[in-house]
């Protein structure tokens, strides 16, 4: 039998009963520009208060784990927002499999750009946070995030990390990333000033 030619993806634009953004109605606003990771090299880093750290592939976090899709609002504080079906994997699924060590309570996400974020460890393990490698149907590009993105829902969009490299987990509550370094929100939670805690 003939194998068949794989075909470029289309966006979708509606899904269940939703209408979507435009994956391109994204503004590029990141702190070095989009990056090319170069997915032969990549690895992706679970690490820190773990009983067993590891590193995966793209192709490994994408076969060996379960997928999910969802329907996510970014908003983000220049005043933009984009609605995007995201599918991926659950965060505490890929931390569920490494035991994380007692004291653990900060998940802190690192980006091939330099570009830090963190969020509660209670935040992840109770809220479906997906580790997105799709949006509204298609595979990221290098401007959306590629190889994966976090869909931080209920957040500001800059806990919303691209070009995520490793996720560490922490004891450090105080931890704060790029923009919080900055005096950006810490928790940014939506319907909150992104200016205080």
């Amino acid at each position: 039998m003939v194998r068949p030619e794989e075909l470029k993806s289309v966006e979708v634009r509606k899904y269940d009963g939703t209408n979507l953004s435009s994956v391109n109605e994204s503004r590029e606003n990141s702190i070095k520009g989009p990056q090319n990771v170069k997915i032969e090299r990549y690895k992706l880093k679970i690490t820190g208060l773990l009983e067993n750290p590891v590193s995966y592939t793209y192709d490994e976090v994408i076969k060996n784990n379960r997928h999910y899709k969802k329907v996510v609002t970014l908003d983000c504080v220049e005043g933009w927002s984009v609605t995007i079906l995201w599918e991926g994997v659950l965060v505490r699924e890929l931390i569920a499999k490494l035991g994380a060590l007692t004291g653990a309570n900060t998940v802190i996400f690192h980006a091939y750009d330099g570009y830090t974020t963190s969020l509660p460890f209670s935040y992840i393990m109770n809220n479906d946070i997906l580790m997105a490698y799709k949006v509204n149907e298609v595979v990221l590009t290098p401007e959306r995030g590629f190889p994966f993105h976090l869909v931080a829902e209920s957040k500001w969009g800059y806990k919303w990390i691209r070009w995520i490299t490793e996720i560490e987990m922490s004891d450090d509550v105080n931890y704060r990333g790029y923009w919080e370094s900055r005096g950006y929100s810490n928790t940014a939670d939506l319907g909150k000033d992104f200016f205080s805690d």
